[in-house]
């Protein structure tokens, strides 16, 4: 597996080896061994969307106690992947990196506590799958505006399909970070 550092602090971007034949292919998507050096992580729960062209989810994370690190990945489509760092104490706060995910590239993506996460979905039918260090506490949600002009994201669409939820995200400047 190659694992790339990002400009941002703790963000990685991992591309496993992947063995292809005329059968197909196999990839080992995670191996705890091989990531310790790196990550001091331990997974409790894994969560899988499928969702259409032109949706986008997020920006979310959930505040400590309850923060989550995740690995996150592709199975079927491609999304274009995105995380902002809210740890006020970054040399990169407010800051986004951005990548596409596919089926295709096979690459994943490991965000740690800290960081809001948001995906538009570029292909129909498209499968997400992510790991997170810790369980799904609702009280512990937050959504930041996934169109706040202040983070400056090109999400590379103007009307996306969103939640009831996404639409009431708070405007980054009125958020007070507890990371």
């Amino acid at each position: 597996m190659k694992i790339e550092k990002t400009f941002i602090k703790d963000l990685l971007v991992l591309t496993p080896t992947v063995h292809e034949d005329a059968r197909g292919y196999f990839l080992e998507s995670y191996n705890k061994k091989q990531l310790s050096n790196l990550l001091d992580v331990t997974f409790v729960q894994d969560n899988e969307s499928c969702s259409q062209k032109d949706v986008l989810r997020g920006l979310h994370f959930q505040k400590p106690p309850y923060a989550q690190g995740k690995l996150i990945r592709v199975i079927t489509g491609s999304v274009l992947d995105i995380a902002v760092d809210l740890r006020k104490d970054s040399a990169t706060y407010g800051s986004h990196f951005k990548t596409v995910l596919s089926d295709k590239n096979k690459q994943q993506l490991y965000i740690p506590e800290g960081f809001a996460h948001g995906f538009l979905v570029l292909e129909d039918a498209t499968i997400f799958s992510y790991k997170c260090t810790k369980y799904y506490h609702k009280e512990a949600e937050v959504a930041i505006a996934w169109d706040d002009p202040t983070l400056h994201i090109d999400w590379q669409i103007e009307n996306p399909i969103i939640s009831e939820k996404d639409k009431h995200g708070l405007p980054f400047q009125q958020y007070i970070s507890p990371f």
